[in-house]
């Protein structure tokens, strides 16, 4: 597996249920925060699973997330 990051930013209070969220999916990522005033992070996927991380952060349609293009706009 080639191992891919998907950069987020999320409301700051968001954080750990969103870790729940994606910990809830075996195999789906693993969510770090980037910058904890931002609540930017970054989802340690693969290149398998990225698609379904970023569908499964867009069906959180009651949670403003954007997705980052990335590293450098979630320092």
């Amino acid at each position: 597996h080639m191992y891919d990051e998907l950069y987020i930013e999320v409301p700051p209070h968001m954080v750990n249920y969103i870790n729940r969220i994606i910990e809830g999916y075996e195999y789906l990522g693993v969510l770090t925060t980037i910058n904890a005033k931002r609540a930017t992070c970054v989802v340690h996927t693969t290149k398998d699973t990225k698609e379904i991380a970023i569908a499964v952060l867009k069906s959180l349609t009651e949670i403003p997330i954007a997705i980052l293009k990335n590293k450098e706009d979630a320092k």
